[in-house]
């Protein structure tokens, strides 16, 4: 059993095997998509694996729809030269329930896979001819929030940027740079209507891509390099639109024991690629069965019928108040929390921390008492009932293999929405008052003792990449365990403990400043500290 299409065509193995294997014509599915294409989307790693393909799979197998999807990656080209294009752009989906049940599907729904290289020009001319088509309605997105960033960690415009900026469309060397070159060649083509639709997650994501898109139309229509009108263009939402969403899916990095699964089945070559630039990237995606997508309905082009999938389309408001009660309340605060303390206390998996009565009540505390009062409930989908389901069947399934080191990155770039915005909602309230949260404060503390790179038996660990990571652990540097001057600690911590960028709010301002710190001087006060200070407090 190989993962190609003359292996599925041909070998009955997969069915007798239990694959859910389509029963749409694929070559014919090609065929059109490649005439008329309707969907793109950039990024090909495992969420659009397991998530966007899925659903134009969906589609497709239930009548819905007659094209399937073009997938463009555009930071690392061997993606899809070592593991896409090998396997006739075909993968397995791995749908891991929280009941112990596995779901195995092939994923066929990949039309065509590209490469957004401008220095290759049959590559990019291949997707300027994709995206000067009259029948493209809609190019999605799963970049990370950084790849919508211009500047560096200063502030600057990232070399890549400023010459692209100069040099204009033709040959652009930045991920925004060469998609804003192929929005250029739709508008050389007649101004043609599409919705660009990131589905990263990250607040307000379809104004962080229009920002760095309208950044190059800007630049490139003062400086002469693009026709005068495309950056009106760009502005006009009736003819691109650039629609909020927000989408919940876990993806975590593909797991030995579903590769022994596979490998039991029969399947060959599952053996992982891990490209030059340190991707780890497998024929077979591992991912939940819970996902969530609800976009901003806003596609001057029209859409494929998403809604019969599952996908709900709503106002730009609506959109706001999902991923808000998700992102502020309902699912990653407690993904934080359980990843800071995670790494302390030694945890390999989140499921496993779900075992812990005492970080499961942690968690508990912070989503439906610190968190649910602030909540505005979005009316598409009830936040009780959705912070039931995180709490009590995906982070404690046990078949996920999410690890508290992974979620640990970039937590810098978190702190300030996750718990920020709840912390904001308090101070603005006639009604609930700052200094009833203990248990949010207690993560900013568990954060800072993370930063020190102890574990709670003394013995340092390596932490998650993050970009503020040295800036961060520059205040805690000097700081031992069993320090007990709570007024030495605070004068070393509170510059940071006031830098609003990083917590979403100045803890002084607030009155929350000197409630970390204290705890934080008890999770210092040796080995053993961290777990006897969260059974003290969370009890």
């Amino acid at each position: 059993m190989k993962l190609n299409y003359e292996s599925l065509k041909n070998n009955n193995s997969w069915k007798e095997k239990g694959y859910f294997v389509p029963s749409f014509d694929r070559n014919k599915m090609i065929e059109e998509t490649k005439a008329n294409p309707e969907w793109v989307h950039f990024g090909a790693g495992n969420i659009f694996r397991a998530f966007q393909a899925n659903l134009s799979q969906r589609m497709l197998e239930e009548g819905f729809a007659s094209k399937g999807i073009t997938v463009v990656e555009g930071f690392d080209y061997e993606i899809i030269e070592k593991m896409y294009r090998p396997h006739d752009d075909l993968s397995i989906l791995v749908t891991l329930k929280a009941d112990g049940n596995v779901e195995k599907s092939v994923v066929e729904s990949i039309a065509e896979s590209c490469i957004l290289d401008s220095n290759n020009e049959k590559e990019f001319a291949r997707l300027k001819d994709i995206f000067s088509a009259d029948s493209l309605k809609l190019a999605t997105f799963t970049i990370t929030e950084k790849g919508y960033s211009l500047v560096n960690g200063a502030g600057e415009t990232l070399p890549a940027v400023a010459a692209d900026f100069e040099n204009g469309p033709e040959k652009p060397q930045s991920y925004i740079g060469k998609v804003s070159a192929l929005l250029y060649a739709r508008y050389l083509a007649g101004k043609k209507k599409i919705a660009m639709v990131s589905t990263d997650n990250c607040s307000h994501n379809g104004d962080k891509l229009f920002a760095a898109v309208s950044s190059f139309a800007k630049a490139w229509t003062e400086n002469g390099k693009a026709d005068g009108g495309f950056l009106s263009y760009i502005e006009d939402e009736s003819l691109v639109s650039f629609p909020w969403s927000m989408i919940d899916k876990i993806t975590p990095r593909p797991d030995e024991s579903v590769n022994e699964i596979l490998k039991n089945d029969g399947v060959e070559e599952l053996e992982p690629v891990v490209t030059s630039m340190k991707t780890w990237v497998a024929p077979f995606v591992n991912a939940e069965e819970s996902e969530y997508l609800v976009i901003e309905d806003k596609f001057p082009n029209g859409r494929p019928a998403l809604e019969k999938v599952g996908v709900i389309f709503t106002d730009k408001e609506t959109v706001d108040k999902v991923e808000r009660m998700k992102v502020c309340t309902c699912l990653n605060p407690l993904h934080t929390a359980l990843a800071v303390y995670g790494c302390i206390l030694g945890f390999t998996k989140i499921s496993d921390e779900m075992k812990d009565e005492t970080l499961v009540k942690l968690v508990k505390t912070i989503g439906y008492v610190e968190g649910l009062p602030v909540v505005t409930d979005p009316g598409v989908i009830k936040p009780q009932e959705f912070i039931d389901t995180v709490v009590n069947v995906r982070i404690p399934n046990v078949f996920m293999p999410d690890t508290p080191q992974r979620i640990a990155c970039d937590t810098s770039q978190k702190l300030p929405i996750r718990f920020g915005e709840t912390i904001k909602a308090y101070a603005a309230s006639d009604k609930l008052d700052v200094q009833d949260l203990k248990l949010i404060p207690l993560v900013y503390a568990g954060w800072l003792r993370y930063l020190m790179g102890l574990d709670d038996n003394g013995n340092s660990f390596d932490l998650s990449p993050d970009p503020l990571l040295e800036k961060a652990q520059a205040f805690v540097k000097d700081i031992k365990l069993g320090e007990t001057d709570e007024a030495k600690v605070k004068a070393m911590v509170l510059p940071l403990l006031k830098d609003a960028t990083i917590f979403g709010v100045d803890l002084e301002k607030v009155g929350l400043a000197d409630r970390v710190v204290s705890y934080f001087v008890e999770l210092i006060a040796g080995t053993g500290a961290v777990r006897k200070t969260l059974e003290k407090y969370v009890g």
